[in-house]
């Protein structure tokens, strides 16, 4: 990169993400650009790969009462792109959302596409005082609109451990883990790590009080698209950010809870915690931390 206003995706997403003009560039990390997730270590399944079903419909953009997937899964967006589902029981659960694929014989203008378009909003890298790089919006994005995909190297159990574990202090863990529960004693594990081959997803810094929310999106694949939707209105120039626990609140949020076993409390003694920053009024002081895959 030789000039700080070059496109970060380098053509491979449909807007240009640039860097501020009193940005340095060199600090910027090496890493490979790539808009959707790819295979890595430990994932079975090539997440590009076409292996959901697709649906008959004739009409440009699918309805409920006319669409097998829409209902199969229900209806997620609204007319104009926007998530219907983001209201939650609990901070952390929402129903998963799947999309017309590759085998639909609907439309691409279809309003159940919204997550496989890609990025189509003008979004910056920046630079934070305390937090390194970050993404700001330049412009204003309304509640509940796909702003990216957290997108990365998926991989296995065992490779989100050995990687997390040869991790320095200094280093940057770049890994979400999302577990789905469908059902009684039903987990699914997706692990993503967008550390060398990544998108736009990876400067996203943590807050605890975020204005984005992650949802398991499923497009073509049982292996879902992690993206992240604004849970309010947006203004221009301000910073994105997103809770790396998965927990989301509009409000201040109370403490969340969770069932460590003893391998992880063993674990926890020995994992130095790193500072969050992000100045919120109901700040954790550290900087979430997934003890499962220590185990």
């Amino acid at each position: 990169m030789s000039d700080p206003g070059v496109d970060l995706s380098n053509g491979l997403e449909y807007v240009t993400i640039s860097f501020p003009p009193d940005s340095t560039e060199q600090l910027c990390p090496v890493f490979q650009y790539s808009p959707v997730n790819i295979q890595g270590p430990g994932c079975p399944v090539d997440p590009s790969e076409v292996t959901l079903p697709g649906c008959s419909c004739v009409s440009h953009s699918c309805i409920t009462e006319s669409c097998c997937c829409l209902q199969t899964h229900g209806q997620a967006y609204a007319g104009n792109g926007t998530l219907r589902r983001i209201s939650v029981s609990d901070v952390g659960h929402f129903t998963p959302v799947f999309e017309c694929n590759a085998l639909c014989s609907c439309s691409d203008t279809c309003s159940n596409r919204v997550v496989q378009r890609g990025l189509i909003l003008s979004l910056q890298i920046c630079t934070t005082a305390r937090s390194g790089w970050g993404v700001r919006t330049l412009q204003r994005i309304p509640h509940g609109t796909f702003v990216c995909e957290y997108a990365g190297e998926v991989i296995g159990f065992e490779e989100a451990r050995r990687r997390q574990l040869a991790q320095r202090f200094e280093d940057n863990n770049y890994i979400i883990a999302v577990r789905e529960h469908a059902g009684t004693g039903s987990i699914t594990e997706t692990f993503v790590d967008p550390a060398t081959v990544g998108n736009i997803g990876r400067f996203l810094n943590h807050s605890c009080l975020p204005n984005l929310f992650m949802v398991p999106v499923r497009v073509h694949s049982l292996v879902p698209r992690l993206a992240l939707f604004a849970g309010r209105d947006i203004d221009v120039q301000e910073e994105l950010t997103f809770d790396y626990s998965g927990g989301y609140t509009n409000q201040t949020p109370g403490q969340l809870h969770c069932t460590q076993t003893d391998t992880a409390i063993q674990a926890s003694k020995t994992v130095q915690r790193k500072t969050c920053h992000c100045g919120a009024n109901n700040c954790a002081k550290f900087l979430p931390l997934d003890l499962s895959i220590l185990k």
